[in-house]
């Protein structure tokens, strides 16, 4: 089994991480759009972080439930007994893997930066086609800020694409770049084997994208080993933290680096059994299914991440003692432990563009191309498991939200939070009222989820609750005939709405009228 071997914080590992691009795939194919994915991670992590409790939360749904922030302003963390520390972290084995290639890369966070600027600095000479931008795309998607420390509540900046042109020679030549970003036409064993005299241009840059999948992946865990090996095995971090707070700021970030691992150590068997790199994309879709099930959890739970560590440093000055004594240690190399956080997270959009920039270097007509395909796909439907893991987490803040603005006050109150529900629709309307004379409008306030619909009065930035219906189940909607509408005196935006059993269990019938003839057909479609 794959180990590593920890050095002062750091794992043995190889080859960097040189993600791919943003050239010819938009970020937002890959996450939606990634602003959007880390507002949502932020926001829900900062709304579930003062929950003491998510009634109905199906914790299948989600790693830890918020009620694991009980006590978070506490210096010492008490209330936890020590058999309430998570086991199945205590699963991972010690790491024993030697990576070969780890001292020619630099960390995670930084590669794409000095990478770049080791080419900029290659421009000025013979820069040839193998290294310029149209064929290393992810030049074009830095990981990370030129700041210091990589806020890890700016994922949207770690997608930015600053503008970096390259220029090429008609020849191919090596290159010879820092010493911390290496290509794998420096490799010694590379120059020793003559491919470099004959190879063409086509497959040396085939090889080169295939070593970036190797590199980047030795790059991100010797970061993830900082992240593990210095801040989460830290036996002064750990006394500050309860236990259930450790596993939440660390979630199952052990097995993330286990998987990594284990990706790594058989891609350098490969390169190790044949310097001429190939069926990478074989290894790629055999891990898969190990990646599924560590990043899909760990991406999910990322907003409760954030949340925490800035609660604690406010409020447990140990936590913030060994904090900045953590983070000022060289082996961070400026780095703060949320840039080592978010790893992760920025790894598993990156990979899909990686083996995307293979594809387009690989022949059609190349029997690679089928499994290239189903390993892009596989990556993809993973990504598309954390976007819809994050997705619902924004649609649990909202009922988190709602469900303390809503006030039953003497009506029968239903659960707001319960797995499965969203909101589809909310607005404001005016009901008909004929009990009086002459007949008048009362404002009034709907909130329509996909299995319940809520009718309120708004009082200020709350909710005062008057009926409730099961949906579709009890609520129907009908249009009002035109010369209905004169008699009673109503504006032509008007509908019937009818609850065959409200909260009551009595059936009732409401006269709305929306303020504008296309509030109205939004009203009408999605409570048909």
């Amino acid at each position: 089994m794959a180990h590593l071997n920890c050095k002062d914080g750091l794992i043995t590992k190889t080859p960097h991480d040189s993600m791919q691009d943003g050239h010819s795939v938009q970020m937002q194919d890959v996450f939606g759009s990634p602003g959007a994915m880390a507002s949502a991670l932020r926001s829900v992590g900062r709304s579930l972080l003062h929950m003491d409790s998510v009634p109905g939360l199906d914790e299948r749904e989600t790693e830890i439930s918020s009620s694991t922030f009980n006590g978070e302003g506490t210096e010492e963390g008490a209330g936890d007994s020590p058999d309430e520390e998570d086991q199945s972290e205590e699963d991972v084995p010690p790491a024993l893997f030697q990576s070969k290639y780890i001292d020619m890369f630099p960390l995670y966070q930084d590669y794409l930066p000095s990478l770049n600027a080791a080419l900029q600095r290659a421009r000025k000479g013979a820069l040839n086609d193998l290294v310029t931008c149209q064929f290393l795309p992810s030049l074009q998607s830095p990981l990370s800020s030129h700041s210091p420390t990589t806020e890890f509540s700016s994922p949207t900046t770690e997608f930015s694409s600053p503008t970096t042109s390259c220029s090429s020679t008609p020849s191919p030549q090596p290159v010879r770049v820092n010493p911390s970003c290496t290509l794998w036409q420096d490799l010694p064993e590379v120059k020793e084997s003559g491919l470099l005299n004959t190879l063409t241009t086509r497959e040396l840059r085939l090889q080169e994208a295939r070593f970036e999948l190797i590199g980047s992946e030795a790059s991100y865990l010797r970061s993830l080993g900082i992240a593990v090996n210095h801040f989460f095995a830290s036996k002064k971090l750990r006394k500050s933290l309860s236990k259930r707070k450790q596993h939440i700021l660390f979630s199952n970030l052990r097995h993330v680096m286990k998987a990594s691992e284990s990706f790594l150590m058989e891609l350098e068997t490969l390169l190790g059994a044949n310097v001429l790199i190939s069926h990478v994309e074989d290894i790629v879709l055999n891990h898969c299914s190990t990646f599924q099930a560590h990043y899909v959890p760990y991406v999910t739970n990322m907003q409760y991440q954030e949340a925490l560590v800035c609660r604690l440093l406010e409020n447990n000055r140990r936590f913030l003692r060994a904090m900045k004594k953590l983070e000022g240690d060289p082996v961070c190399q400026r780095r703060g432990l949320k840039s080592f956080l978010i790893l992760p997270f920025q790894r598993i959009t990156r990979l899909k563009l990686i083996m995307q920039n293979i594809l387009k270097l690989t022949k059609p007509d190349c029997g690679a191309i089928s499994s290239l395909q189903q390993s892009i796909e596989a990556i993809h439907q993973i990504v598309d498991k954390c976007n819809k893991g994050v997705q619902r987490m924004q649609e649990i803040e909202q009922l988190v939200q709602l469900e303390l603005r809503l006030d039953f006050g003497t009506v029968k109150k239903v659960p707001l939070i319960v797995s499965g529900r969203f909101l589809v629709h909310e607005g404001a309307l005016r009901q008909l009222t004929l009990d009086e004379r002459p007949s008048s409008f009362t404002d009034v306030y709907l909130h329509l989820f996909n299995d319940l619909l809520v009718i309120s009065l708004k009082k200020d930035q709350h909710f005062v609750v008057v009926d409730h219906a099961a949906f579709p189940t009890h609520v129907h909607v009908k249009q009002l005939q035109p010369n209905a509408l004169g008699p009673l005196g109503l504006p032509s935006d008007s509908f019937l709405l009818h609850l065959s059993q409200n909260c009551t269990g009595q059936p009732t019938v409401l006269i709305l009228a929306t303020h504008t003839r296309s509030d109205k057909e939004v009203w009408m479609k999605v409570l048909m």
